[in-house]
């Protein structure tokens, strides 16, 4: 017996996760495969296909992919497949109407935070700049708005202090993906009911540009220590070294009780190099070069050598 004809969308690995957890189920028929077009990467700038796309082609399914949604001649296509259900993970552009339309059941959406809060593109990574200790996985029926369509199920996830990112992406990567898969079947079979999003509590989560990762040492280490795992791979935390135009990037680092002005180096040492904040100050564990290689802080001493007394961040110009 056939199963539930299902057409995915979606782009990055996150969502290429999703994919997986679908092809993996018996009762599901992935009909057709739905990513943003192929862009150019590295210094050669070579066209590279998205980790959706890579899937999908390994596993020999249809791939579309329209530089615009709501180009005419792509819903047509999508309405000619009969996808029973469209399943979404971080596809990268808002569905129109005409699209919500096509399946019976509608469009479902894979959203890394506990809407109503952190609706938007980067949900992730403001979670942890925002110093949150929880944040999780709602599985939500869409509408036209941005992120704003009732909620089907949520599954909470925690912040550890050893979390950035990177490793909160994978782990909800891993939870969103399982639980599209408990929740469809129980949502065709009509055991969960809708909810509207509640209207406290609505917050939003926008894309994280380059200069977010600019350090002010003017703010508290804690502050600054959410920032270096919050954007960590990219664009990362970072700041100017000492008389020089050269950016210096965090990998690591933790808070501690020492006092000095901000942006002044107050120790220096073979495990780590203390930078004094607008409260308190930070040590900095793993840093990087512009241009070089991520280094333990011995690492980078032994070819950078700092002294106390100098001063990171000034005069800093990102353009």
């Amino acid at each position: 017996m056939p199963g539930l004809r299902i057409v995915f969308m979606g782009t990055p690995d996150l969502a290429r996760v999703s994919l997986e957890a679908l092809l993996a189920r018996p009762e599901f028929q992935i009909v057709g495969v739905v990513t943003q077009p192929d862009r150019p990467k590295g210094r050669e700038l070579k066209l590279q296909p998205s980790p959706v796309k890579e899937l999908a082609m390994h596993n020999q399914l249809p791939v579309m992919q329209p530089e615009r949604a709501r180009d005419e001649d792509f819903v047509s296509e999508l309405q000619r497949l009969a996808p029973e259900l469209i399943a979404v993970a971080a596809y990268g552009q808002i569905l129109p109407k005409a699209i919500l339309e096509v399946p019976r059941f509608g469009c479902i959406n894979v959203h890394t935070s506990l809407l109503p809060k952190y609706r938007g593109a980067a949900p992730i990574q403001w979670a942890i700049l925002n110093g949150d200790a929880e944040t999780g996985v709602t599985i939500m029926k869409m509408d036209v708005g941005m992120d704003t369509g009732e909620i089907l199920t949520q599954e909470k996830a925690l912040i550890g202090d050893e979390d950035n990112a990177e490793t909160l992406h994978d782990r909800l990567a891993e939870l969103g993906a399982s639980l599209l898969v408990k929740t469809i079947p129980e949502y065709v079979a009509g055991n969960i009911r809708p909810r509207p999003q509640p209207f406290e509590g609505v917050s939003y989560a926008p894309k994280i540009k380059k200069e977010d990762g600019l350090i002010d040492w003017k703010q508290p280490a804690r502050t600054i220590w959410n920032r270096v795992r919050g954007l960590a791979p990219w664009p990362g935390a970072f700041t100017r070294l000492p008389a020089k135009t050269q950016l210096l990037k965090i990998w690591q680092a933790r808070v501690t009780d020492d006092a000095a002005n901000p942006g002044e180096i107050i120790e220096v040492n073979k495990n780590a190099l203390v930078v004094g904040c607008g409260e308190g100050a930070l040590s900095l564990q793993e840093l990087q070069r512009e241009g070089g290689r991520r280094l333990t802080a011995e690492q980078f001493l032994a070819g950078y050598p700092l002294k106390r007394g100098q001063q990171l961040g000034q005069q800093l110009d990102t353009r």
